[in-house]
């Protein structure tokens, strides 16, 4: 089969692929009753504050073992094409796609997390190749895996380049109710590289630097930053592109978010991280409960639709048994965004609280 017919039929069917996928990893730990892998230390017994999390740096890391280089890799590449993203690049170019400096993840011992340098096409080089090579051999009699056997267990962080999203729950709560609601995104496939096709918790992004400058790197070395911009990109449709010397304090979302933060109507917490079974994509996996006018305040102009895909449940998806059982079960989503859920919704009460 042609590379790009086994392209759409990944970006078709990944829900069902990852599904299909985590049956070879029978004996890695998974979140919950979802198909995201991950490690018993990596998931938190109670919910911890965004902020008390400690973010540590080194330029001493080993390089990756596996790097999507190897002859083994070929399975998924095209005739003459060295790498997953110089294929994508030449043949299926999604609307999103630059080869940024991402923060790579090294080791996780809450509240600390441990960092380095790297760049988003080594983690497409890697996790999208063994995804395709995985689709591949769904459709094609005989195929065999080569390349993905390689990682042999997807949460080890020193075998490939683990560039780690913050996969966000937004929950609106109010306060004289109680009752809580979420909106969710759709990830259009002909705009992102990883997880088209799906449903997805909002926001969602790589932890990365605002710009790719030697001062960004540093100044934006915070997950709160990261989440902050995302919001702004996902929520509010802002661009992505910030400018080398942006200023956090003196945009106003940021200042309003923090303000809403530092008075405890707006709070961030860190459930867990995750691998996805398919790609080895690496989630944190989070939730950001908000007071329902301060909520409004924020994202009242909330947009239908963003540079990733569409909002879906703009008026408010309750955040019930009924419709986070949906999602998890029954809806063609994202295993980081399942897990999130349900990770949700078993604190609900000390989210609530």
């Amino acid at each position: 089969m042609p590379w790009r017919e086994v392209r759409r039929y990944l970006n078709e069917h990944r829900h069902q692929l990852a599904r299909t996928a985590d049956q070879l990893y029978p004996l890695v730990p998974k979140v919950g009753s979802t198909h995201l892998l991950t490690r018993e230390t990596w998931t938190l017994a109670q919910p911890l504050e965004l902020q008390r999390i400690s973010l540590e740096w080194t330029d001493q890391a080993a390089p990756p073992a596996v790097t999507g280089r190897e002859p083994e890799a070929a399975t998924a590449l095209p005739v003459g094409i060295p790498t997953y993203a110089e294929a994508m690049e030449a043949m299926e170019r999604p609307g999103l796609f630059e080869n940024r400096t991402c923060y790579r993840l090294l080791d996780v011992s809450w509240p600390a997390l441990s960092f380095t340098r790297g760049r988003y096409f080594d983690g497409v080089n890697v996790s999208e190749a063994a995804a395709h090579e995985f689709a591949a051999s769904q459709v094609l009699d005989g195929a065999e895996l080569s390349f993905r056997p390689l990682v042999a267990d997807p949460t080890d962080l020193e075998c490939r380049t683990a560039l780690p999203a913050v996969s966000m729950l937004t929950l609106r709560r109010d306060s004289r109710t109680g009752e809580m609601t979420f909106v969710l995104h759709w990830r259009d496939p002909a705009r992102v590289a990883h997880g088209g096709g799906l449903y997805q918790v909002m926001p969602v992004g790589v932890f990365q630097p605002s710009e790719e400058s030697p001062r960004a790197e540093v100044a934006d070395f915070d997950l709160w930053k990261c989440v902050v911009r995302e919001y702004g990109e996902e929520f509010l449709g802002r661009s992505e592109v910030y400018g080398d010397a942006f200023d956090y304090e003196a945009w106003p979302l940021y200042r309003q978010m923090t303000d809403a933060r530092e008075s405890g109507l707006l709070r961030s917490f860190m459930l867990g991280l995750g691998v996805d079974p398919l790609t080895f994509a690496t989630d944190f996996l989070a939730v950001t409960v908000i007071d329902a006018d301060v909520f409004d305040a924020l994202f009242g102009d909330i947009v239908a639709s963003n540079e990733e895909g569409r909002v879906i449940g703009m008026q408010g998806i309750p955040f019930d048994d009924d419709s986070v059982s949906r999602y998890v079960h029954h809806e063609p989503m994202q295993a980081a965004g399942a897990a999130v859920l349900e990770l949700a919704w078993k604190h609900r009460e000390a989210l609530a609280s």
